[in-house]
């Protein structure tokens, strides 16, 4: 058992070198939206989440704490983080930043500099987006006014921008997260303070549908999410609720978007913000777990390979497996993200006319969607509901990870992607095998740990390599 844990830490060192040196390609490769998704499956019939089947059922196991690796495994290879320091501000946000620390430490730390491109799509920007909510709705809480002035809020989103980049955080968290000061102000929205919106929506109906958000709920059956749907509406004039609303220049593109934002700013008000914080983060959650954020081009090559294939395949299983290592070192997803990214490259297989399950046949798991271990088959799949990264001085970064390696990557029934539901009664994961069958050799190499199922906790910076 030592010796075995011994080889799981050194490959995981291994592991931590490669991520560190990888940071620069996966910023490259990534850009997200926390409105829109560029996967071709932003438009699912029914939105994922938790489902009855819950997260993956796995044994916990903790790397243990080691002193920093030998030469040559040091600076410049290993992964270093920025001081923090005390940030120069602009002097014209008068917001009270230090009643949101706590929602601005954990942003931080989400979006820490190393890894923000990696962790981008399912932990940096939906906390960075609540963050903005948030401090939307607190800005100035003795106003009635639910939204920014254009100019102020450019220097109050300059300013909690230059707030997270002195605690550690990545300075292209805007770009990274294609979020802009307009996201602070009210936008086209015609409702933009506290007593005309009281007016006009059931407020309590809303804060009670939002106060406790159930994560194993809200995305299959949502009801907070319903409840911000027809605030919006009614204050965007699309809709009414008793009193009629001007609509003005509501009848926008961007009015129902602007006007979702000042309901986010109304809940961050009258909620307390770490409440508002889980909320919005859950309702994250469903949103990034019904897409496969990766971008992948037609698999041409893997159709040409693999469409004969009645039996496992050398050219074909290669190709495939070329293929898919070429895509997912973008970026670490989630399991229910993987699921979602292998239906969505079996559907375009199964349309080119590869009609036999070749993730069987090539034995093609879930984690290898997802960031890899270099030379290892070593995945990690984040978790479907929301989690953090983790800052401590003396272990530095962590994060969970769900370590999947036995559970097979789901072959669609059809082409066609309307059929997929992570939502229906009797959706669950692909169960584990009962029984370990030899890989299929030639294609990838299994290793003594591919069987492993545990929770691994990836420290990015171990004892004494933290600048203090």
């Amino acid at each position: 058992l030592l010796l075995l844990s011994g080889c799981l830490v050194h490959r995981f060192l291994l592991f931590i070198i490669w991520l560190s040196s990888f940071q620069d390609v996966a910023a490259a490769h990534y850009k997200t939206n926390e409105h829109t998704s560029k996967s071709t499956t932003a438009e699912l019939a029914n939105p994922p989440g938790i489902g009855v089947s819950g997260p993956i059922q796995v044994s916990p196991s903790v790397i243990p704490k080691y002193t920093s690796p030998a030469l040559p495994w040091t600076p410049p290879m290993y992964p270093t983080f920025p001081d923090t320091y005390e940030p120069k501000l602009t002097g014209k946000c008068t917001a009270d930043f230090q009643a949101i620390s706590s929602i601005i430490n954990t942003a931080a730390s989400d979006c820490s500099q190393p890894f923000a491109a990696l962790v981008g799509n399912v932990i940096c920007c939906p906390q960075f987006v609540s963050l903005l909510h948030i401090f939307q709705g607190q800005h100035d809480v003795k106003s009635d006014k639910l939204v920014l002035p254009d100019a102020v809020a450019t220097d109050c989103f300059s300013d909690i921008v230059s707030i997270l980049v002195s605690k550690r955080a990545n300075m292209t968290i805007p770009e990274l997260c294609s979020v802009t000061s307009s996201n602070l102000t009210g936008g086209s929205c015609p409702v933009q303070d506290v007593a005309t919106f009281e007016k006009v929506v059931n407020s309590s109906k809303l804060l009670d549908a939002c106060r406790t958000v159930d994560p194993l709920k809200e995305c299959c059956r949502p009801v907070c999410q319903g409840a911000i749907m027809e605030a919006s509406l009614i204050i965007s004039g699309h809709q009414t609720n008793g009193d009629k609303i001007p609509l003005g220049g509501s009848n926008n593109v961007n009015a129902l978007n602007d006007c979702k934002n000042v309901v986010f700013s109304y809940i961050s008000r009258k909620l307390e913000a770490d409440k508002a914080n889980t909320a919005f983060r859950i309702l994250s959650s469903c949103k990034v777990n019904k897409a496969c954020p990766l971008e992948f081009k037609e698999p041409t090559e893997v159709i040409k390979a693999c469409r004969n294939v009645a039996a496992p395949s050398p050219s074909c299983c290669s190709s495939l497996n070329a293929y898919i290592s070429g895509i997912r070192n973008q970026m670490l997803i989630t399991n229910k993200q993987a699921i979602v990214c292998a239906t969505v490259i079996g559907s375009m297989l199964r349309k080119g006319g590869v009609m036999t399950n070749i993730y069987e046949l090539c034995d093609v798991d879930l984690k290898d969607f997802s960031v890899q271990a270099y030379g290892m088959q070593q995945g990690c799949l984040l978790r479907s509901y929301p989690a953090d990264l983790i800052f401590d001085n003396t272990t530095g970064y962590s994060f969970t990870c769900d370590l999947t390696d036995n559970i097979a990557a789901p072959w669609p029934s059809s082409s066609s992607m309307s059929s997929l539901s992570l939502c229906a009664p009797e959706m669950s994961l692909p169960a584990l095998p009962t029984s370990q069958t030899l890989r299929n050799h030639g294609f990838r190499g299994g290793g003594a740990f591919g069987a492993l199922r545990l929770i691994i906790i990836l420290v990015f910076m171990l004892y004494g390599v933290v600048r203090h």
